[in-house]
């Protein structure tokens, strides 16, 4: 068996060794995300070319995801690099503060904190681990106390309870990493911190700029980190290509507890709605350090893979962890155990559902078919790759293939759950498409004699949106 859900890993110091690399992608990663938040832009791009390369050797479509760092809402730096702050202590956010914090107060790298709180708010710094209540707003400083003490060490990131901070989703450091994104033509560009669609149109306008001269568009990725976020999901997955459940704010935004079915709602909607979902943060944390995950761990990916999320991401775990390799492997058999397990609902999902669109019933058509005759493969011959992502958002357990002639729309594919992207050059002629389609997937050993396949097509050949042919196909 095959697995549907894809694997995201986060490149960093553990993982950037070539050796290392290879080993990651024959392990199963389908996406390596570039994390924008460190290095520089020279490193990126050299990054980015070593995982083309390694890709290219061991034979693999593997997509590029750049993550943009988005706005620093974070503290300064402490004299002795981190202070203990106990439960009951006054401790003071200043923003004009300029030489090193200490256990009263500290500077602030996010200057505008003092206008975006006001008495009685809740802050949480380090991912929630410690706790302040605002007592008073007096000109560029903010009086707090401490209500959960704990260690607070330099930078470290701070969020308020219920969202409302005004920062900016795009900084200007975000700009010029846009630049360096399509520099090297990531497929996908996951946008930090979107209140809305506005954040998310003006992403993509500013990428589509910086890709003009090779007329490059990413696909965009919403990072669903802030409150503010949740009453506008439906729209920015509108102006996005899709979402990233970024558990780690949101979760020191709106509660622990209330992640969990956020999450189950975001993947629902974001299939519903034809985008991609990707379920991110700490999902393999303890194999950062150690060989094994947890129970808790397992399950977590395991349900995150039966709500039908299109990937899982690994973070630290393959950036700076002791054990990459050991983590995509051990999540690779944690997503096929919870696939097979998954339920077929085709009919269902089908029940009073209209399409618009000759091509994407086409695509339902192909699904359907496949499904009910026990087909090996659904081939779906796409420019574009929009009519493998349609089939791609309904559980069947057959293989979904999606062949291009176009690089850009083939690793594009690699996010796609259940959909595997392959090359093959363009036709014009839909008969020699068709035969060489099912060359390629009996040479792959994906299908052999008396094997039936179900194969999707447009006529006339090489127009993106043109699919309009189904036919059922018996290998002779």
């Amino acid at each position: 068996m095959t697995r549907a859900t894809k694997i995201v890993a986060t490149l960093g110091p553990a993982s950037s060794d070539p050796a290392v690399l290879e080993k990651l992608l024959i392990a199963g990663v389908d996406v390596v995300r570039l994390n924008f938040s460190h290095g520089k832009a020279q490193d990126h791009i050299d990054r980015a070319a070593l995982v083309r390369s390694v890709a290219d050797k061991v034979g693999k479509t593997v997509a590029l995801m750049a993550d943009l760092q988005g706005p620093k809402i974070r503290v300064g730096k402490f004299a002795e690099g981190k202070v203990m702050l106990v439960a009951g202590a006054a401790f003071v956010l200043d923003a004009q503060r300029s030489e090193p914090g200490d256990i009263t107060t500290v500077g602030l790298d996010y200057k505008e904190l003092p206008r975006d709180v006001r008495p009685g708010d809740t802050l949480l710094l380090n991912d929630g681990l410690i706790k302040l209540t605002v007592e008073a707003v007096l000109g560029e400083q903010v009086h707090t106390r401490v209500v959960l003490g704990g260690e607070l060490s330099n930078n470290k990131g701070i969020n308020k309870a219920g969202g409302g901070l005004t920062a900016p989703a795009l900084t200007a450091k975000d700009m010029e990493d846009i630049k360096t994104a399509m520099a090297f033509q990531c497929e996908y560009l996951a946008v930090s911190f979107p209140k809305n669609a506005t954040d998310m149109e003006m992403a993509r306008q500013l990428a589509y700029v910086a890709g003009e001269a090779t007329r490059h568009k990413p696909a965009m990725i919403a990072k669903i980190e802030r409150s503010e976020a949740i009453p506008q999901l439906e729209a920015i997955l509108r102006a996005s290509d899709g979402i990233m459940v970024a558990r780690g704010d949101l979760a020191v935004e709106v509660g622990n507890a209330a992640v969990p079915a956020l999450q189950k709602r975001m993947i629902r909607m974001a299939r519903e709605m034809d985008k991609v979902a990707i379920t991110a943060t700490q999902m393999m944390e303890s194999m950062i350090l150690a060989p094994v995950p947890t129970r808790a761990e397992v399950s977590d990916v395991a349900n995150a893979v039966l709500d039908g999320t299109d990937a899982v991401m690994l973070s630290a775990e393959t950036a700076a962890g002791k054990y990459p390799v050991e983590t995509v492997e051990q999540m690779h058999q944690i997503a096929l155990e919870a696939e097979r397990a998954e339920d077929i609902s085709i009919e269902t999902d089908f029940t009073n559902k209209k399409f618009g669109r000759i091509d994407q019933s086409i695509a339902m058509g192909a699904l359907f078919t496949a499904h009910h005759l026990g087909c090996k493969a659904i081939i779906a011959l796409t420019e574009s790759g929009s009519t493998a992502l349609w089939m791609s958002r309904h559980n069947v357990k057959v293989p979904i293939f999606g062949l291009t002639s176009q690089p850009a729309s083939q690793r594009r594919m690699a996010l796609y759950r259940n959909v595997r992207p392959m090359l093959m050059p363009k036709m014009s002629d839909r008969d020699a498409a068709l035969a060489q389609a099912e060359r390629l997937l009996v040479e792959r050993g994906v299908l052999k004699p008396g094997d039936t396949y179900a194969i999707t097509c447009g006529e006339p050949m090489g127009y993106p949106g043109g699919t309009n042919m189904l036919k059922v196909c018996q290998v002779r």
